[in-house]
């Protein structure tokens, strides 16, 4: 049994998401103990709740303190099946955070798997479901990671309401390190749901503006469509001719301008292209947790480490796999993972 304090470093929900993740994977009991304590609202949510309950389900596990508001969890992995399921989070909790769970499990299932989720795909705190289709997935494609992610109706606060689909199929995951690269074009799509089409237009156009001092060419495509619930927000991404992708993000609020929002996806992603460094930040982190289940080791930079990350790949390590991360918080780093198994 390893035993992880989920009140160690950035102390959110991320502690919980690896330490199921990779206990699943790697067969071992684990528990977490002090789940969010450093939150306003401590304990386990329903977001965490639907995200365990999913990976149990997959990894045919046992789940001890699983309840609303529960600040400890014990999770005793069995075999891990392929399945096609429906995890509905019941409110807008993020979608994607669910797929940060349940993907390394079904990566391992040796079958294929067709996953319907239902909750949030563009809410606060959580990468946008865009940004997981666009960025997420092509990057783990390198890795061999074999997933599609299609948004069937989109889903904001308060009330979520959207859908999406996850299909994966079998394939091992392996190590992956970043040559020399050039960015060589920019792509996104800028949304807004139950909102006035301008609003998604004026997005596109500020990032646009703001990344034409990139040079490359530019293609931000506009979706527009109704929700539960009015949003909007913006994913852009550049793609290097390695195969590789580095991306940025931004969500609508009440009362922000959506000059606002595109500026603010178009700094995201001048600041990691411009770092020249091969992944950003979001995708840094994530990516620790598939090295860590990679059959060779894995080594990247990224434009900035946060806190985040060193939590993340604290978790990876206390799991008992090798990672390490060079550099200081709010500047560029390298990651290096070597999956001790």
């Amino acid at each position: 049994m390893i035993e992880i304090d989920g009140s160690m470093g950035e102390g959110g929900g991320q502690i919980l998401r690896t330490a199921v993740s990779l206990s699943a994977v790697i067969g071992v009991p684990v528990r977490i103990r002090n789940i969010r304590v450093k939150r306003n609202n401590p304990g386990l949510r329903m977001q965490h709740i639907t995200a365990i309950s999913a990976a149990a389900k997959l990894s045919n596990a046992e789940v001890i303190g699983m309840r609303e508001g529960s600040m400890e969890i014990t999770f005793i992995p069995g075999k891990i099946t392929c399945s096609n399921q429906i995890f509905d989070v019941g409110t807008a909790g993020s979608i994607s955070l669910i797929i940060q769970t349940i993907m390394p499990l079904l990566m391992h299932a040796g079958c294929g798997s067709i996953i319907e989720l239902r909750g949030g795909t563009d809410v606060p705190m959580a990468p946008p479901i865009d940004y997981m289709a666009n960025v997420v997935m092509p990057n783990l494609e390198l890795m061999g990671v074999k997933a599609l992610i299609t948004t069937k109706k989109r889903g904001h606060y308060p009330r979520g309401g959207g859908i999406a689909i996850l299909e994966t199929r079998p394939g091992k995951v392996h190590g992956v390190s970043f040559g020399e690269s050039r960015p060589i074009r920019v792509e996104g799509i800028s949304h807004a749901t139950s909102l006035p089409s301008h609003v998604a237009a004026r997005q596109a156009a500020a990032a646009r503006n703001r990344l034409m001092r990139l040079g490359l060419p530019i293609d931000i495509k506009i979706d527009v469509g109704a929700g539960l619930s009015p949003g909007s927000g913006i994913v852009v991404w550049g793609l290097f001719d390695d195969g590789h992708r580095v991306g940025g993000d931004a969500l609508g609020e009440l009362g922000k301008p959506a000059e606002t929002v595109g500026n603010e996806a178009a700094d995201k992603l001048l600041s990691s292209i411009l770092s020249g460094a091969d992944l950003d930040p979001n995708m840094g982190d994530m990516m620790a947790t598939y090295a860590a289940i990679a059959s060779e080791p894995t080594r990247y930079t990224v434009s900035q480490v946060t806190q985040h990350l060193l939590t993340n790949v604290r978790v990876i390590k206390l799991m008992g796999i090798n990672a390490e991360v060079k550099g200081e918080v709010g500047g560029r780093g390298e990651v290096a993972v070597e999956p001790t198994r």
